[in-house]
């Protein structure tokens, strides 16, 4: 089914838009709104959680764009240093900084008349986005250890998987920056919110792993299904594009069945949403608790040890998905160093899952 046909039937967006997976309402008024703005000279912010397709869309704005026969560039923000980031995104002069030994032209110049995507935008310092802030609003910024100044042509897109409000509130992120990025913002949905899209994907997502791996699991058991579409998917569309891929490689006949989803998926005792952990951390005490007064426990005195283990068992366990099992991600998303993170793991016994 193409995707795109079904919102304005035009080849361009059928090009564009038909390899980005969704016919539900969520993902409609995200292809509306991708439309809509693409023509336009406007900022775009793309908020999403992780693995909800926030670089897709932004390819798919600057593919529908007049701008499309120009370079499409994309920074990850949170995978450098302050002072790499930089370098990145605005190029040096031979001699900055131990290393220079050339010139070299950033991101930014590489973009010139096309786009550029600041994924994860909000890791950056507040001293990088004085200088994003420069760019966006005057179009010229100088190279590190230059006093030269250039300009640019280059259309921002941005991303996030936080509030950047309410980081500018705590005084992580400039307000003003914030503003100047939220021209028009795209929210894109965690799969959780759009589970009727579940069996468009899971084909999809066959199709390619079958054609990957010469296979053909081409019949998928319902309660398969039904499994996937109860389940909140904390890693989003990415999560669940890494379970297909295991399926087909361990399947042993033509169908994808119940028993090729990880036991998270189908024990239905994964987190439901994660902005209710809250409660799931009410019930966790609540069960401890009865298992203390009923003597299945070591004590009723060890309740707060065994609440804070259970709850940092679980959010270990969550960001470690999230994050593809790449420990040095997910310290840093935890805020700890990867030395803690290897002890937590072996800990809680999630050191081979992580392996």
């Amino acid at each position: 089914m193409n995707l795109a046909s079904s919102i304005t039937g035009t080849n361009p967006a059928e090009a564009v838009l038909g390899g980005i997976i969704g016919s539900g309402p969520a993902m409609s008024e995200v292809f509306r709104l991708t439309q809509q703005v693409a023509k336009s000279k406007a900022s775009v912010l793309l908020l999403g959680e992780t693995g909800t397709g926030k670089e897709l869309i932004a390819h798919a704005i600057h593919g529908l764009s007049r701008r499309h026969e120009r370079p499409f560039v994309r920074v990850n923000c949170g995978a450098l240093s302050e002072s790499l980031l930089e370098s990145e995104l605005f190029g040096h002069v031979r001699g900055a900084f131990t290393g220079a030994i050339d010139n070299r032209t950033g991101r930014f110049e590489a973009a010139h008349k096309g786009t550029i995507f600041l994924d994860e935008i909000n890791s950056t310092s507040l001293h990088l986005q004085v200088k994003l802030l420069r760019v966006l609003q005057e179009r010229e910024f100088e190279r590190v250890g230059d006093t030269k100044t250039a300009s640019v042509d280059t259309r921002v897109i941005a991303a996030s998987n936080r509030d950047l409000l309410e980081l500018a509130s705590e005084g992580s992120f400039r307000e003003d920056l914030y503003y100047r990025l939220n021209v028009v913002p795209i929210h894109l949905p965690p799969l959780r919110d759009r589970i009727e899209d579940i069996p468009e994907l899971v084909t999809h997502f066959l199709n390619l792993y079958n054609e990957q791996n010469d296979r053909y699991v081409a019949h998928i058991d319902p309660q398969a299904i039904a499994a996937m579409q109860n389940y909140s998917w904390p890693g989003n569309v990415r999560e669940l594009q890494n379970y297909i891929e295991r399926a087909v490689v361990m399947a042993l006949g033509d169908e994808f069945t119940l028993d090729l989803l990880p036991t998270v998926v189908t024990s239905g005792r994964g987190p439901r949403v994660p902005g209710s952990r809250a409660m799931n951390i009410e019930v966790l005490a609540e069960e401890l608790v009865y298992r203390g007064l009923n003597g299945s426990e070591n004590s009723a005195g060890n309740l707060h040890s065994q609440i804070v283990d259970r709850v940092e068992r679980e959010v270990i366990a969550q960001v470690m998905l999230t994050c593809s099992n790449v420990q040095i991600k997910a310290a840093a998303k935890l805020g700890i160093n990867r030395n803690t993170l290897h002890k937590k793991l072996k800990q809680y016994g999630l050191d081979s899952e992580a392996k």
